[in-house]
């Protein structure tokens, strides 16, 4: 029997799953990998200021909706990324639709594909703006990813 390797985006929307357990968010765990030439740059997930009260510690801190104890897996990818360098042209692979500020700060250090797997919160602005810098958006959603990791026999 032949063993079925998983196609790049899968293996790259794994790893954000797999990172998304390190959230310290109650409300959402989120993941985001940074990824340039089929090798990750970096990665983040959501949590709090390294340093400070943790959501899982005590409760979220919601503002209007959002908690604001929190750094988005995003923005957590592109701070670790800028301590190396973050090229232009890279694919972020991330759980969830990047929010508006997310998608804002992707795009301004480089980002041409986003593959994302919860369909969540998709803003419309946001939305516009990867079609205006052409940026691809692909949505893989979590059953395609469960589904090659188990054909792979990896869960």
């Amino acid at each position: 029997m032949t063993e079925k390797r998983l196609a790049w985006d899968e293996y790259f929307a794994a790893q954000a799953l797999l990172i998304a357990n390190r959230s310290t968010c109650k409300r959402a765990k989120v993941g985001a990998v940074l990824v340039k030439d089929n090798k990750v740059i970096s990665t983040g997930y959501n949590g709090s200021v390294s340093g400070t009260e943790h959501c899982i510690d005590h409760d979220c801190l919601v503002i209007e909706g959002h908690c604001v104890r929190t750094l988005h897996a995003e923005v957590n990818a592109i701070l670790q990324g800028s301590e190396r360098g973050v090229p232009k042209g890279f694919t972020a692979y991330v759980t969830h639709f990047p929010c508006l500020n997310c998608t804002k700060q992707l795009l301004q250090v480089g980002c041409e594909r986003v593959v994302y797997i919860n369909q969540y919160r998709m803003d419309d602005y946001a939305q516009h703006l990867y079609q205006e810098k052409g940026t691809e958006l692909t949505h893989l959603p979590l059953e395609t990813v469960q589904a090659a990791l188990q054909e792979a026999h990896l869960i």
